[in-house]
């Protein structure tokens, strides 16, 4: 064999191990690293969710606003080609005078390469949003936050709103969602270090990862049904059941998540999911675990207008 194409074949597969191993290493690997010490106490979330004068919600209801699809790999790292579907989401706890909105989805200009848009939720939750006690957000992505920032009543609506303080300091993270310039000039924002009761029945739950702001909201209803809204901790509920990540090509290039936390409130989450099974879990985008909420009367589809 000639000296050059020998050299050649040996380059050649050198490129091909190279290229087989960044596949690897940013498409199909998820193996958890060393892991933060990151715990989810029942027992305290329980507590203040009791320690807030009045009464508990009546429901808990859920508009399905949007829809993006992504490769199933890109929700759990390793997971194949074959396109999932991300709905997108808000909620909105009912109570017997008020409600508090979890999540505001994003507006149709803001969302890219959006699959389906449904106009009429969006224009419910924007009108809830005008009556709303309260309005929190799980992180500071644009699909999550982008209905509170192009709002137009913005203004009046910030006695209600309560974003964390990484949340209202990271704007960066929201684009294309942005706040109209001076909106939050005197803003004070929430500052807690792990758990906050801030209605009764809903307690804030710190979980920086995904983003700075991240945080889930546990809900504790009158009638005794309790829900722990995880935001994008997990995408699907399969993130939780594997213990599996994004891929990381979607996680560091894209997302600029930091994994260990991420992997520490993954397994928290497994563990209370086995410990107390009757939590309900909601994941940010996972259509099946919302469909079978509202099939089995958790949640309400759309939210009542006469309320």
């Amino acid at each position: 064999m000639k000296p050059w194409i020998r050299n050649g074949l040996i380059a050649l597969a050198g490129i091909s191990l190279a290229a087989g191993a960044s596949y690897y290493w940013l498409i199909d690997e998820s193996h958890a690293p060393p892991q933060p010490r990151y715990a989810l106490d029942m027992a305290q979330m329980r507590q203040l969710a009791g320690s807030l004068e009045g009464a508990k919600p009546s429901g808990v209801e859920v508009e399905r606003i949007a829809l993006f699809r992504f490769p199933a790999t890109a929700v759990v790292a390793g997971d194949g080609w074959q396109m999932r579907d991300l709905p997108v989401y808000s909620y909105r706890i009912v109570y017997p005078e008020g409600s508090i909105i979890v999540d505001t989805a994003l507006s149709r200009e803001t969302g890219g390469n959006i699959v389906a848009f449904d106009a009429g939720a969006y224009a419910r939750m924007q009108r809830a949003m005008t009556l709303a006690s309260l309005i929190v957000i799980t992180h500071e992505h644009l699909d999550h936050i982008g209905g509170l920032t192009a709002h137009p009543g913005l203004p009046a609506m910030l006695r209600a709103v309560r974003l964390n303080r990484e949340q209202a300091s990271h704007p960066e993270v929201m684009l294309p969602a942005k706040f109209p310039e001076h909106a939050l000039d005197g803003y004070k924002p929430l500052d807690y270090d792990r758990y906050m009761a801030i209605a009764p029945g809903v307690v804030l739950i710190r979980a920086p990862g995904h983003t700075p702001g991240s945080q889930m909201v546990y809900v504790a209803t009158a009638a005794g049904k309790e829900f722990l809204f995880i935001g994008d901790v997990a995408w699907h509920f399969r993130n939780i059941e594997t213990q599996r990540e994004r891929a990381r090509l979607v996680t560091w290039l894209f997302l600029s998540e930091d994994r260990t936390a991420v992997f520490g409130e993954l397994a928290a989450l497994g563990r209370l999911h086995k410990t107390e099974p009757t939590i309900r879990l909601v994941p940010g985008h996972d259509g099946a675990v919302v469909d079978a909420l509202i099939a089995d009367g958790s949640l309400k589809s759309k939210f009542d207008e006469s309320n």
